[in-house]
């Protein structure tokens, strides 16, 4: 009779476990290492602290460079990571899958803005409407970052071209990527010291590192500061080559509305708790609602054209494409 119950209840057991197996990680451990853009130090800190609240056993280690960069250390150097978060889902599509990673699930969006303090040259009088003008002035510098390293900086470079047609303005966009071109470093959050020390005074950057430094910044109508998934149509008009997967290749990067992307590599040292961090981060209770108070809203669930690829307990943040 003994052996009959507890026979039973080891078969509800072994149900409850495939039914919901993250919920079965209580004794995930070990390190677990993230490649993720810079743009998300600061939310994927919070998002980490809580979940190894959750989870003790689990020490998170957080390296954070461009988006690019970050696919290149696991595609070109071998690099192994669990969890790779990009600021731009497009970058895992084309350098990463299907060799290195299996699926994409787009988490989150943002908007490309130009932030300033109250010490920069022209932040009293810049508007929606000068800046093409006012940024292009000697005594005036800004700054961004590589488009070949981070996906701000591509952005960037989409922005202006954006704006060149938004503002009837012919050879905007090339005069202005040729200038300052010292100030360019690999990622946005490199810049974000050269604005406070006053080395330059405006930055190309995403709304929510703006928001998060406390900084000042001017929206950009929505024609130029790819925000809007109504406005596809006219991103994709505009586009930048970047270099490719292999040395001195080249592709084209369209644009198109700014839509962050995360995937556990194939070679994820720790992929149990991957798996537990990624649901985390997906969940609008947990990671999403850090996300959404950082700045960043949710774009939960989203289609994607790797949803067969996704792991069972995470199909339910994306949709078929």
């Amino acid at each position: 009779m003994n052996f009959l119950r507890y026979g039973f209840i080891g078969v509800i057991v072994g149900v409850v476990c495939l039914i919901n197996p993250i919920t079965q990680a209580a004794d995930l451990s070990g390190d677990l290492m993230i490649f993720h853009a810079g743009s998300l130090s600061v939310p994927l800190k919070e998002v980490s602290e809580a979940f190894e609240k959750e989870h003790p056993g689990v020490k998170i280690l957080r390296e954070a460079a461009g988006s690019r960069e970050c696919a290149r250390k696991i595609s070109d150097l071998g690099k192994r990571c669990d969890v790779l978060a990009s600021a731009d889902y497009a970058v895992i599509d084309s350098l990463l899958i299907p060799a290195h990673a299996a699926w994409n699930i787009k988490f989150a969006g943002n908007e490309m803005i130009i932030a300033y303090t109250e010490k920069s040259k022209g932040g009293a009088e810049i508007t929606a409407d000068n800046w093409p003008t006012l940024l292009m002035r000697e005594d005036v510098a800004f700054g961004r970052s590589d488009p070949n390293a981070d996906p701000c900086g591509y952005r960037t470079v989409l922005t202006a071209k954006l704006a060149e047609k938004h503002y009837k303005l012919a050879g905007f966009a090339d005069a202005l990527i040729k200038k300052d071109t010292r100030y360019m470093r690999p990622k946005e959050t490199d810049l974000l010291g050269l604005l406070e020390a006053h080395a330059i005074d405006f930055l190309f950057i995403y709304r929510s590192v703006a928001e998060q430094h406390g900084l000042k910044w001017l929206p950009l109508p929505d024609e130029v500061n790819l925000k809007k998934p109504e406005l596809a149509e006219l991103y994709r008009s505009v586009s930048v080559e970047i270099s490719g997967t292999t040395p001195g290749s080249k592709v084209t990067q369209v644009g198109e509305p700014m839509v962050y992307g995360v995937t556990i590599p194939k070679n994820a040292p720790n992929p149990d708790a991957a798996l537990a961090f990624a649901d985390f981060l997906l969940n609008k209770d947990k990671g999403m609602a850090i996300m959404v108070k950082n700045g960043q809203p949710g774009v939960v669930p989203s289609p994607t054209s790797t949803f067969d690829q996704i792991p069972d307990p995470l199909k339910k943040y994306a949709t078929k494409q």
